[in-house]
């Protein structure tokens, strides 16, 4: 059996538990060559191969239902599932997406990216089948990381809702994306083969008592084995929220995992399965720092090399030795983020004797992250709060209630704001200018270089009187030229690049580079724009952009975020109280999910380049 031969799950069902594990090295390793050639996640995917396998050889798929929790473990899953022709496309422009995706396969009942939403999404499945009486498996395979999120404690505690069985896999590889925190991994690594094994056989020693001899003897020993397993065994938690839990298991024993599927699979209730795996298994490098290896750019497979180095350092690195400075001279700076301790930079200052202590990474919880921040606030404290700009979305009701409407100073750091490149539309930052523009009280930021984005940190820290926003790309520097001193900008004041007539080009961010361009491209034309560098989206100088406004016949806004309520937006409102406006042209990322591709790309074809610009410009000139 080949995998070049699978269209289905249909064609590993009758082979035998040998042909499966030599199945399992196959998938690895051409999991290894493609993430090797085109970047992807390497290590949580190569963990879970053969949970993969027996998940798809016990139960019937599609009709039995199996989610896969964000997706970043779902690559055999893939292989299984009649996209091997496919895989090598993964994750490009017009390949198939590196996340399970209900438009791609109907293998992919649900769609995810973003973690801790399997369970609930799961019970939804398992109610509507109870509903339309039909007999079909449930299974939400779910990673230790992601059960730190508190919609799985939500859905947990509604799970028995279902009548029918509803399978819970635990895949606990010990590490979401960060080394996974808090006392739920604490309280799962306790869990070990060898106590569960104890607890049976003492069960088997009770269950051999004759009746006869005396059933008292047998209540006071059954009550100290539930005395022990309440002491002992954290797979209690699970049963207190009448789930019943069985493990752990070897997540990388076919024999063990196709035997306890197959003995659950029936059960007319609520189960987990815990299984335990190794992340990275089978390439070296990826078990020694599966971190690293969480996500990776192409790399030489030999020795782990890049294929193409980064020429200058991210900015996720500017901003965690930026914030490192600070913090040495303000001790009432915390570091905050939601298991993106190296993803956010802020390891520079976990790594710091210093600032070690004043760094926190509460899991994959961002709701928890932000109201935590507020109350760091109250007692007199600057939390500074790393996340994601797709991955704030998750805590918008906690900006709003916990933090803007108390006016409290906190910061919050967006990276990967804008097109993030082949993770898609999960991770897209698209949105984060148009959700934070409706929160009163908030100040949002937006650097156009490096040295501007050193001087916006040192700003909103700097900003006592209410919550600021400060968001980025993922990017490399574009200088080696990094001052080292800060100055504190005025709160809404835009920086003027050039001077021209007739059209106003304004950039938000880092594509004012790309309004340059335009501007070379319209200079041939016989057009010399005024040139703006945005700095703030809220609040803005209305009176001096209105006087600008005044001036010139064409306005042109360029950002990377959604022109549906963007700055672009903001800009619309202030043309709408002018009695004879200039012409606006919005120029953004659409009011639609982008796909997957390089970022350069996709800008390319969304217009956002600098032939693109000039182009809007002079359709309306």
């Amino acid at each position: 059996m080949q995998l070049k031969d699978i269209s289905s799950p249909k064609d590993i069902r009758g082979a035998s538990v040998k042909e499966l594990e030599a199945l399992a090295e196959e998938i690895r390793a051409v999991i290894l060559r493609q993430v090797s050639e085109h970047g992807g996640h390497l290590s949580s995917s190569l963990g879970a191969v053969e949970l993969s396998i027996a998940l798809h050889y016990v139960y019937n798929t599609p009709s039995d239902i199996l989610i896969w929790d964000v997706g970043h473990q779902a690559y055999a899953h893939k292989l299984l599932t009649g996209r091997y022709e496919s895989f090598f496309s993964m994750r490009q422009r017009g390949g198939i997406s590196g996340f399970p995706k209900r438009s791609e396969s109907v293998y992919d009942p649900f769609g995810v990216g973003h973690a801790s939403t399997s369970i609930s999404a799961g019970l939804g499945f398992a109610i509507g089948r109870d509903l339309a009486q039909k007999n079909n498996q449930v299974i939400a395979v779910i990673g230790d990381g992601s059960m730190t999120g508190g919609m799985v404690f939500e859905a947990l505690n509604n799970a028995r809702q279902t009548k029918q069985n509803f399978t819970i896999i635990l895949n606990d590889n010990k590490m979401s994306i960060s080394p996974s925190v808090g006392a739920l991994s604490k309280y799962l690594s306790k869990l070990s083969v060898k106590h569960n094994s104890s607890l049976e056989e003492f069960g088997k020693f009770l269950r051999s008592i004759p009746e006869h001899i005396g059933g008292k003897i047998r209540e006071i020993m059954e009550s100290g084995k539930l005395a022990l397993e309440n002491m002992a065994n954290p797979g209690q938690f699970f049963r207190d929220l009448n789930v019943r839990y069985f493990g752990p298991f070897d997540g990388h024993n076919m024999q063990e995992l196709i035997e306890t599927f197959n003995s659950i699979k029936d059960l007319p209730e609520v189960c987990l399965i815990h299984v335990l795996t190794q992340k990275g298994k089978g390439y070296e490098l990826a078990t020694t720092n599966p971190t690293k290896w969480h996500g990776s750019d192409p790399f030489h497979i030999e020795d782990g090399s890049v294929i193409m180095e980064k020429p200058r350092p991210t900015l996720t690195t500017i901003f965690g030795k930026t914030l490192l400075t600070l913090a040495k001279q303000d001790k009432t700076i915390i570091g905050i983020t939601a298991a993106m301790l190296d993803g956010c930079g802020l390891s520079i200052l976990k790594e710091d004797p210093d600032t070690a202590e004043r760094v926190f990474d509460v899991g994959i919880a961002e709701e928890h992250a932000v109201t935590f921040a507020a109350g760091l606030a109250c007692e007199g404290f600057t939390p500074v709060v790393a996340i994601y700009s797709s991955f704030m979305q998750r805590a918008y009701d906690q900006i709003v209630h916990d933090v803007a409407l108390q006016n409290l100073p906190v910061v919050f750091i967006l990276d990967r704001a804008g097109l993030v490149g082949s993770d898609g539309p999960t991770h897209h930052g698209s949105l984060d200018l148009s959700y934070l523009r409706t929160i009163p009280n908030m100040v949002i930021m937006v650097p156009s270089d490096e040295n501007e984005m050193r001087n916006m940190i040192y700003t909103a820290t700097q900003h006592k009187s209410g919550p600021v926003a400060l968001r980025y790309p993922r990017a490399v520097t574009y200088t080696n030229d990094i001052r080292t001193e800060f100055s504190e900008l005025p709160i809404g004041k835009f920086r003027t690049v050039f001077k021209g007539t007739k059209v106003l080009l304004i950039g938000v961010g880092f594509v004012l580079a790309k309004c340059l361009d335009a501007a070379g491209v319209l200079e041939k034309k016989g057009i010399k724009p005024t040139i703006i560098d945005a700095r703030f989206v809220k609040p803005l100088d209305i009176e001096a952009y209105r006087e600008l406004f005044s001036e010139h016949k064409v306005v042109a806004t360029v950002e990377d975020n959604s022109i549906a309520g963007g700055f672009g937006s903001a800009i619309a409102e202030i043309l709408a109280e002018m009695k004879n406006p200039p012409r606006l042209v919005r120029i953004g990322l659409p009011d639609a999910f982008v796909g997957q591709g390089e970022i350069d790309e996709l800008r390319d074809e969304l217009g956002l380049s600098g032939n693109g610009i000039a182009a809007r410009i002079l359709e309306v000139y």
